[in-house]
């Protein structure tokens, strides 16, 4: 797979967060970044990125993912936002 097919399968599954996608073949460290993560612990906001990608992951097309998770507040001030 590639950044932008991963991408565009957390865009029509997530509403609502952009997402920032960096990796090649089966691993990826994937940012998100929306509302939809407000009031979420760190443990739900995995779980729902997750569940989002989870055909890929049990089908093997995704292998490795590295998830971070912010709500817009949090990414102003996120170094990975620099």
């Amino acid at each position: 797979m590639q950044p932008n097919e991963v991408k565009a399968l957390l865009e029509s599954r997530i509403d609502g967060c952009d997402f920032h996608i960096q990796g090649e073949g089966c691993n990826f460290q994937v940012i998100a970044v929306g509302e939809a993560f407000e009031g979420l612990s760190a443990v739900k906001r995995q779980q729902l990125v997750y569940a989002a990608l989870s055909d890929e992951i049990a089908s093997g097309a995704l292998h490795a993912i590295s998830i971070k998770t912010f709500t817009p507040a949090q990414w102003q001030t996120a170094p990975e936002n620099a």
